[in-house]
């Protein structure tokens, strides 16, 4: 009872939030790029928040399924088909034994995430279910999916409440330019004001230098005041480090837990889903903020999924429309 991996597609991982915890002993956190997408894909199929769910990149998976199970598809279009006819994406799908699941190449955003009802049969690594492939730790044997893989279900669950209501709109990802917001620091101070106005003003290109660990940008220079070499810190999430060649790089999932550039920026959480869903030649923005703002768009957020719930928890209009109708085909009877 579970998935047979038929074709693994482009770096097709087990990811959850990731290993949280641990950045002092120097392990990556790891876990999903685009947390927006993970958190409506399990909102979908009723699943925990961090409950684990497949992640690709670019190429889709091809994924044979072994029992019954519903499943939820978010994150970049990849134009996912079910036995060869087109699979809607942010809907709660039912899937029999033996279907197929296919994907194809991105038409847009650039990463995608599968969560099934039934639970992916993976150990807890360090309290995640995440992949860490630097460590060869968690997920699927500490690896990205192979051809003829098999992962397993935990439970069996095929049956959800509201079943017709579980849609949403999809995202597109609009594939013009993107604005990050930003806070700026904690080292913007080591920078000119020149180099902060570059930085602010100018316009980045997503490089091919873009996978889990960081987004490489191309674009103007941003000029230090005396260099941008520091003693090695911590690293967070979405943090912009600008090395001596004088071009951001912005660090993600799969990030190191310390490094020795100087950070000019951090970009706010509710924005790396916008980073991370971008292809190369892409452009980039950079927009401050202050950290309550930040917070304050989180917050937001946070009610934007709790709305999703309530709308994913009630009856669809078709289910109303079938019920008014039974009421008054009751009431004829009864007169």
């Amino acid at each position: 009872m579970g998935i047979r991996i038929i074709k693994a597609g482009m770096m097709t991982t087990v990811q959850d939030f990731g290993h949280t915890g641990y950045q002092s002993q120097g392990f990556p956190v790891s876990g999903v790029m685009d947390r927006r997408s993970f958190v409506i894909a399990n909102l979908l199929v009723d699943n925990p928040e961090n409950e684990a769910v497949l992640e690709f990149t670019l190429i889709g998976p091809t994924l044979q399924f072994t029992a019954d199970t519903i499943i939820a598809i978010t994150g970049g279009d990849f134009q996912p088909t079910i036995n060869g006819k087109p699979a809607p994406m942010y809907t709660a799908i039912y899937i029999h034994k033996d279907d197929i699941l296919k994907f194809g190449s991105a038409r847009t955003g650039s990463r995608g995430y599968i969560a099934f009802s039934c639970y992916l049969q993976i150990p807890v690594v360090m309290g995640s279910r995440c992949t860490n492939m630097k460590c060869s730790i968690g997920g699927f044997k500490g690896r990205q999916l192979q051809d003829g893989d098999y992962i397993s279900f935990r439970i069996k669950r095929r049956y959800l409440p509201f079943f017709l209501s579980r849609k949403l709109e999809l995202d597109e990802f609009d594939q013009e330019e993107a604005v990050l917001r930003v806070v700026m620091g904690p080292q913007d101070n080591l920078f000119s004001k020149e180099g902060i106005a570059t930085f602010l003003n100018e316009e980045y290109t997503v490089t091919s230098d873009f996978d889990r660990m960081g987004c490489r940008l191309d674009g103007p220079f941003i000029a230090s005041k005396n260099g941008s070499d520091i003693i090695s810190d911590g690293i967070s999430f979405g943090s912009i480090q600008v090395p001596a060649h004088g071009k951001p790089i912005v660090l993600l999932a799969d990030r190191q837990t310390t490094g020795g550039y100087a950070k000019i920026a951090t970009v706010a959480s509710v924005d790396i889903p916008r980073l991370v869903q971008r292809k190369p030649d892409h452009k980039i923005r950079f927009k401050a903020i202050t950290v309550q703002d930040a917070q304050a768009l989180y917050r937001e957020e946070i009610e934007e999924f709790n709305e999703m719930r309530k709308q994913i928890h009630r009856p669809c209009k078709e289910v109303l429309e079938c019920r008014q109708t039974a009421r008054r085909v009751r009431r004829l009877f009864e007169s």
